[in-house]
């Protein structure tokens, strides 16, 4: 099912969830496992990201063509502009729409590593923007897109009224649906959604939550990708030894207020970021299981 129809279509907002493709047999052993335990909530799609650089391709499409299989169920890859031509474009895409696809996460990406600024590979594409009108010029209605939205501002355009004119430049080549980047301060969700309704822009606005089961990870993660933690959360989860229990059911818990203020105040779903366990969105699905159910 096309992203326009799994919203257009729901009389209740989505959970879905997102995974990336493990790299060893070992990790694919306790995806499997992970996985069979999310698939026990009502989740209305799975994407899958991959490395960077694109290092992980060919195990993205092969773990979103399994999924499908298996669970019957949506089941979408990511695509990023690094280091890719028009031509590896169409040669990723045309092989996910072949093994069933009909969604794609398209987006820019980061620089790779060691690198401080995005230089797109030759004949390849700059902004997302550019993506999306590549791929609709050439798949049109057979592929719906999702773009990536920033409540923060993107990490290299801190305004956040620029940062929602670069969405919108997405949204109007062609996208159907925005998952925000993380954030744990909902006032930045909607002081964003706000902001983008005023743009005219009228798709689906998904927040994206990551569930904090070990600050210093995810402090890590927000500092690469341009997120606060607020200073009242943090102080909650450093109270805790890292990586703890205490600590992981203080995340989680705060993790499920969050989502409940969002899912009280219109938002179409919500999207998380699994990290490829399956605690904390399953600890999330059962608290909030009566707005998906």
């Amino acid at each position: 099912m096309k992203f326009r129809d799994i919203y257009q279509n729901a009389d209740r907002p989505v959970l879905s969830i997102e995974l990336f493709p493990p790299k060893t047999a070992k990790g694919r052993a306790h995806l499997d496992r992970e996985l069979a335990q999310l698939m026990q909530h009502p989740v209305g799609f799975v994407s899958v990201t991959y490395g960077a650089g694109g290092s992980t391709q060919a195990n993205t499409l092969e773990l979103v063509k399994a999924i499908r299989k298996r669970y019957e169920i949506t089941t979408v890859p990511h695509f990023t502009c690094v280091g890719a031509s028009r031509q590896s474009v169409r040669e990723y895409v045309d092989r996910a729409m072949a093994d069933g696809a009909e969604n794609l996460v398209a987006l820019r990406g980061d620089p790779p590593k060691g690198e401080t600024s995005f230089k797109p590979a030759p004949d390849g594409f700059r902004y997302a923007y550019q993506l999306v009108a590549f791929l609709k010029e050439i798949y049109g209605d057979a592929l719906s897109l999702a773009v990536a939205g920033y409540p923060e501002g993107h990490v290299e355009t801190r305004d956040l009224a620029l940062s929602v004119r670069h969405l919108k430049q997405k949204v109007d080549a062609g996208a159907d649906l925005i998952i925000t980047q993380l954030f744990y301060d909902n006032k930045d969700f909607f002081r964003f959604r706000d902001l983008a309704v005023k743009m005219g822009i009228n798709v689906p606005i998904v927040p994206g939550i990551l569930p904090v089961t070990k600050y210093s990870q995810i402090n890590h993660i927000t500092k690469l990708c341009g997120a606060k933690i607020p200073a009242e959360l943090t102080r909650l989860l450093v109270a805790f030894p890292d990586g703890s229990p205490d600590q992981q059911m203080a995340g989680i818990a705060a993790a499920i207020d969050q989502a409940g203020e969002l899912l009280e105040n219109d938002v179409p779903g919500i999207h998380i970021f699994t990290l490829n366990n399956s605690f904390a969105t399953s600890h999330m699905a059962a608290a909030l299981g009566h707005y998906f159910e």
